[in-house]
This record gives C-alpha cells, structure tokens and sequence, in this order.
C-alpha cells in the first residue's frame, strides 16, 4: 500500500523529486507538511489548506492522547473523520513533546513517565503504547517511538539515547508486525546528537530492522545551520536511497533548500504559524515583521510575487492595522502567507529537479537575515 519512486535526483547535490504513495493519495516530494499538533492547523480550515497546496498534514501523539483522548478520536473513526481531513496525515510519536517537558519527565529503558503539561495527571508511555494510540488514530504515516537529547549532549549521554531509541525501533516495528497493521506506514527516527558516528551506527542500525521510511530527528534544537548540514551529510550517505527521508521540526527556508541538497524528502515545522501569529512573515529578501512602523503606508502586499489570498487581496498596511487592532485577521492571514510562501518553496525546488536545474535554483535563493529593526514593534 505505500511505494516511494524517485522521479529525478540531482547528480551534483542529491537532491530528489519523488513520490510517495499512500492510500489515501499521493505525496510528492519534496513536500513541508504543515502542523496540526492538536487536530488542527492552526487559523486554518480545510479548504483554505487545499487552496494552498497542503499534501499531508501532522497530527501529534502526545496532545492527541492526552486530550481529546483516543476514546473520542476511536470512536469518531479515527483522526481523519474527526478533523474532517482527507488527505495524508502523519502522526508524530510523541517523543519530542516528552522531551520537551523536561522536569516534568523520566527516561527509562521501558519508556517515558511524564505528567501532563494540562492537568499534571502522571502517565507512562512505552513505544507500544504509543504505536496503539497512533494506531487509533489512524494516520497513513506512523513514528516511531524515541529518544531526543538536548544540546548541547555530551557523548555518553547520546549513545545512551542512540541505544534507547534503536531498542525502541525494534519494539515498534515489532508492535505494528504483531498487529499485521497493513494500513499505516512506519518510519523510524535517528538519533545520536552531533556525533557524526552515532547518527551513521543509528542510521545503519534502523536500516537493519527496515522501516517504510526514515526520519532525522534530534536537530533544529540549538544547533548551528552548519552542524546540521554536517549531521544531514552523514545521514544522506547512510539511509536507504529507495526509502523517503523526513528532517523533524526543520522550517526556515534556507534549511529546506539546503536540507533537500542533501536528500530529505519530507519537513514540517511550527514555524510558519507561529510566527505568523506574532506578524513575522517570509518574503523573497528574507523575513519582516508586519508590526513595525515602516509598513504604516506600505500600499503594496506582504511578496509581489506570491499568489496566496493574503497577497492577492491585502496590503502591508491593512494587515499591519489589523495586528495593532488586535483583529484575528491579521494572525490568519500571516499565517496563511507563510505556509504557502514554504510549499511554493519547495514546489519550486521540485520542479527544479525535475528539470535538472538544482544548483541554479539554490544560486536563487539565498536567504538573508533580516534587519534586527524588522522585528521590533515601533
């Protein structure tokens, strides 16, 4: 039921356009998946997520379970039906959030007590149950259960995790095997921090066991842009060429550009919503905050050349308006910007392989930072 093809793949940076069928329809690569951590893409409704190009979207194991709770999404028939979406979705494993909560947690070989960042009601998720819950839920793709590290990480520390997470693999692929799930791809997640020679044993390690795709995870938490090229090197030599290949978390436009140069196929990231709430937009030139002054008697929309609703209807100084009126408009729209600016993006990039035009199109697109001044409200 699921089956990548590569399309094309760039000879002089590897970077690939494929396919990647599910039954639920298929995926083109390479895609950003917006992120739906609680049911929804944030401002967002269904067909303002078609309009924009949205394949596939995220749903997260950890919010879900904790609420509104899988008895609701089961009985509901499943995560699909209950956000009305009929597309792809993927469900995150909820090792990240774990992570994340830092004091509120407890890493064993078993698995993960935490207490509830809602009610701090205390819980304890094993890679089976968290394999059930997505089950459940229903998603076309599945992940596997693992170990994130904050960094920086010390070597004992991830070859701790990088054990952890294998060993956690092993148990969810031997969950899904056990249940013959048949309807549900399964992708394992490498781990082993900034330690060249972890990611490559964990990525060979995974290979072994054999997942419907692979996953980088573990980065975009503080490193530099360069220590995560040099980690996604590693990993691009290492994985399965026949097998999709998705970076975690990764949203800012230059990290997609880079990251595709190094054969990721699949990226989501909070990033284009969250910022677009707090009026921090992507443009060609880089980034700009819509709050800021200069933008009082800007006539002209957020990017000329984008062809999202916020930009063909609305110019900078009505949206700028609408965030100093404290109008939710003004975070729907930004929003609404942001997530088509990264799946033009990455359309484009496609596109570009496809024609054997790569390089070219990286020399296009170089991203500067923006001015500090851009995101302050004056």
């Amino acid at each position: 039921m699921f089956e990548f093809k590569i399309i094309n793949e760039c000879p002089v940076t590897g970077a690939r356009a494929g396919e990647f069928t599910t039954p639920r329809g298929v995926i083109k690569t390479p895609v950003f998946m917006p992120v739906g951590t609680q049911a929804t893409v944030k401002a967002m409704t269904r067909p303002e997520l078609e309009e924009i190009g949205a394949q596939i979207i995220l749903g997260n194991t950890y919010h879900l379970y904790l609420r509104p709770g899988t008895e609701v999404i089961g009985s509901a028939g499943g995560l699909h039906s209950f956000m009305g979406w009929p597309h792809p979705i993927l469900t995150d494993s909820g090792g990240f959030q774990v992570f994340s909560l830092s004091e509120l947690r407890k890493i064993t070989d078993d698995g993960a007590l935490f207490r509830s960042h809602i009610d701090g009601s205390k819980h304890f998720m094993t890679p089976e149950a968290s394999m059930n819950v997505q089950k459940i839920l229903g998603s076309d793709i599945a992940m596997c259960f693992d170990e994130c590290v904050k960094l920086p990480a010390s070597e004992d520390t991830s070859r701790a995790a990088v054990e952890r997470t294998v060993n956690w693999a092993r148990r969810c692929k031997n969950f899904w095997t056990d249940n013959e799930i048949k309807n549900q791809a399964l992708f394992g997640i490498v781990q082993g921090a900034l330690f060249e020679d972890q990611r490559r044993e964990c990525a060979e390690r995974l290979t072994e066991i054999g997942f419907d795709g692979y996953a980088v995870g573990g980065l975009s938490v503080g490193e530099t842009h360069e220590e995560m090229y040099r980690i996604l090197d590693v990993t691009h030599r290492t994985l399965p060429r026949d097998r999709p290949r998705y970076l975690m978390g990764v949203g800012m436009p230059e990290n997609l550009i880079e990251g595709i140069a190094r054969g990721i196929d699949m990226f989501d990231c909070v990033l284009p919503t969250r910022n677009g709430r707090n009026g921090n937009l992507f443009v060609p030139s880089g980034r700009i905050n819509i709050k800021n002054a200069r933008f009082e008697r800007d006539f002209s929309p957020i990017d000329e050349t984008c062809d999202c609703y916020a930009c063909k209807n609305y110019t900078k100084a009505y949206i700028r308006h609408l965030y100093r009126a404290g109008e939710i408009l003004a975070s729907r729209l930004c929003t609404w910007h942001n997530l088509r600016f990264l799946i033009r993006l990455v359309n484009e990039a496609r596109r570009s392989i496809i024609n054997r035009k790569y390089p070219e199109f990286i020399a296009k697109r170089r991203f500067s930072d923006s001015i500090a001044e851009d995101f302050n409200d004056q």
